[in-house]
């Protein structure tokens, strides 16, 4: 079974044949609410609304732990995470679709392992490519079967929130070698390769970041709205064409 995590502007998934919503208990706590459980095409898929179903939960407050042990418990066998970020290079416009390779985190205070307390055994994880290589080549490919234009290389900048970033801020994840810049992929990633879940994100470019472009002296979160509305199909379409292919789940 695919998992879908739905970050903001994908509360839902409209092309999901719902079965029915359970709320899952886990040792970490509350997950951001019901997962809801369905199909497409007749494949089996489990959703759940990163922020809660009234988007209420900002990203510093999820509990990322529980949702990501409360997929694993039932049964996804991969996780597809949906977010928004901001563009920091110039060629990523608001509308594009961008399947990131890596990751810079620059959280902090977040649970972001579940390898901790007395009872414990010290656990690493390899961390080279923080996202699935398997899953991101079959949502690449489904995004080219369905004719919708993405970017195959990106690195993705995760940062604390609630707030947006300042221009100087988003000046030195450049340089640090980010394209992008969300606020959830991290600890989500991490925690999802400690469960050996394979996992991979869809990012949709809903802004340029700050000090870049029209958001030069400021970001608007009006247009941000409309460009989250309008994408958000073409990230349902390569779902649900990733789905049909067959190829959303491997042994």
């Amino acid at each position: 079974m695919l998992a879908v995590i739905g970050g903001s502007g994908l509360s839902q998934l409209a092309n999901l044949d719902v079965s029915h919503r359970e709320v899952l208990r886990t040792p970490y706590g509350e997950p951001s609410g019901a997962v809801t459980f369905g199909q497409i095409f007749g494949h089996p898929i489990a959703f759940l609304a990163r922020h809660g179903y009234g988007h209420t939960i900002p990203p510093h407050e999820v509990n990322y732990r529980a949702n990501i042990w409360a997929l694993s418990k039932c049964g996804a066998v991969g996780i597809i995470s949906v977010a928004s970020v901001g563009s920091i290079r110039a060629d990523l416009k608001p509308g594009d679709v961008v399947i990131p390779h890596q990751i810079i985190d620059y959280t902090w205070g977040r649970k972001s392992t579940f390898h901790e307390g007395l009872d414990c055994t010290l656990t690493h994880i390899d961390f080279t490519e923080p996202y699935d290589r398997i899953l991101r080549e079959q949502l690449i490919t489904a995004a080219r079967a369905a004719g919708i234009p993405v970017s195959n290389s990106s690195v993705y900048a995760a940062t604390q929130g609630p707030r947006l970033e300042t221009a100087a801020e988003i000046n030195r994840y450049e340089r640090d070698g980010a394209d992008v810049v969300g606020m959830t992929g991290m600890p989500e990633a991490a925690l999802a390769r400690e469960l050996a879940v394979p996992y991979a994100a869809i990012s949709v470019v809903a802004n340029y970041a700050a000090g870049r472009a029209d958001s030069l002296t400021g970001i608007s979160f009006e247009s941000i709205q409309g460009v989250l509305h309008e994408s958000m199909g073409n990230v349902r379409t390569i779902i649900e064409k990733m789905v049909g292919c067959g190829n959303q789940t491997r042994p």
